[in-house]
């Protein structure tokens, strides 16, 4: 029912009125978030990747000796390149946030809100993944497998694997605001399709 026809005139301190302001207020506190969250993702993918890529260290076993690096171990190859792909993704969807943002504008395109979603749930479970499994072989490098008789290599190459837990961390933070960055595409997503019930609920009434 529209209650514009009992004799009541719109005025700017209307409801609908109100209620736009509201949108566009929490639009500008979403936008600052992703962007804020995007810029941190990259930073801390970059010092991760920075970390483990650089990490070395040479120790002398029975005269010979042995060099300890990241490509020994699959699972950092993995973080590493998953660290590079989110840093360059973040990136780029820094620029776009602002863009966006310089020129006054409101992501209406469902399109592209759909390929943004899926991008950050892609990148999300990647770095879970990725994170998942060095940790899992850092827990293996730290405190070795009797049962297989897998020794600790933390113990010899104590600096490496420092440096190697330092990027994992940062890696594990990258991972979950990606999570959280993955909460707020999907809001974004969901919210055109809100919209859209509500205006066609406006012109029905």
């Amino acid at each position: 029912m529209n209650y514009l026809n009992v004799g009541v005139s719109p005025s700017p301190g209307n409801v609908p009125v109100y209620h736009g302001s509201n949108l566009k207020v929490l639009d500008r506190r979403v936008r600052l978030a992703e962007l804020i969250l995007r810029c941190v993702i990259s930073a801390l993918a970059i010092l991760s990747a920075v970390l483990i890529g650089t990490d070395s260290q040479v120790k002398e076993i029975f005269t010979i000796e042995r060099k300890a690096k990241f490509t020994d171990m699959k699972a950092l190859v993995f973080l590493v390149v998953a660290d590079g792909l989110a840093a360059t993704y973040s990136l780029a969807q820094v620029v776009r946030c602002v863009v966006n943002m310089i020129r006054g504008s409101v992501l209406f395109n469902k399109p592209l809100a759909w390929a943004i979603f899926s991008g950050d749930q892609v990148m999300a479970y990647v770095t879970l993944a990725a994170v998942a499994a060095a940790a899992q072989s850092a827990v293996i490098a730290k405190f070795g497998q009797a049962e297989v008789q897998w020794m600790k290599i933390c113990t010899m190459y104590g600096k490496f694997c420092n440096q190697v837990g330092e990027g994992i961390a940062s890696s594990l933070l990258v991972s979950l605001s990606m999570v959280v960055l993955s909460a707020i595409s999907a809001f974004s997503l969901f919210r055109l399709y809100g919209n859209n019930n509500k205006r066609k609920r406006d012109e029905r009434s």
